[in-house]
């Protein structure tokens, strides 16, 4: 993939990505996950989501890579266990504490990646100790502090107000995959759309 992985575009100081690039590369993603879970009678579980293994082609389209440790459930299993782990900091609990494998699980990783993709901050970034992590910071500061959160590089002065209410939606959803009773990969989808809908609305065309 001719512009490597979304970690590299996240954290490099020689690229930067704009809000409608990283939206569409999050949409490109849950699509992605969507038809690994339900596009077929087998669901497939990837069990590994996070930036590096987000490659990018030619054209900023996503593409979900490394299925080295993902999980096949058919519908008589719709869990199962294991005990190969995941990447700290992605992991849903239930895996990362039993080795519980389901596709809630990915929806869990997907909205941590999601986060980050917006904050700019990994979940393992050293800010997060003594019980304080990604999840707990996104979702303290939603909705009056949002900005404070969001990556910089977002929140120029030009469609400030639509800037910041399209990264206050995505946390929301980012949010409602890290819960306990999460929503599916397939409302993920829809509202990721709707969101970007929204904002192409609000934006002039001249500024995307």
């Amino acid at each position: 993939m001719p512009n490597g992985s979304l970690e590299k575009w996240l954290y490099s100081h020689n690229y930067c990505l704009d809000i409608l690039q990283r939206l569409n590369i999050m949409i490109d993603v849950a699509a992605a996950l969507e038809y690994l879970h339900h596009g077929s009678a087998t669901t497939i579980v990837h069990c590994d989501l996070k930036p590096s293994n987000v490659l990018l082609d030619k054209d900023l389209v996503a593409h979900v890579s490394d299925f080295g440790i993902a999980k096949l459930l058919d519908d008589r299993d719709s869990i199962i266990q294991t005990n190969t782990l995941a990447t700290i900091g992605y992991m849903a609990p239930e895996y990362g504490s039993e080795g519980i494998v389901t596709a809630a699980g990915d929806v869990y990783s997907f909205g941590i990646l999601l986060m980050e993709t917006f904050t700019r901050k990994k979940p393992t970034d050293e800010v997060f100790e003594e019980g304080r992590s990604l999840k707990s910071w996104v979702k303290e500061a939603l909705p009056d502090s949002v900005t404070e959160i969001a990556d910089a590089n977002l929140l120029g002065e030009e469609n400030f107000a639509a800037t910041r209410d399209c990264i206050l939606s995505t946390l929301e959803v980012a949010v409602d995959c890290c819960v306990e009773r999460r929503i599916d990969i397939t409302d993920v989808l829809s509202r990721l759309k709707k969101i970007r809908t929204t904002f192409e609305k609000s934006v002039p065309m001249t500024s995307l």
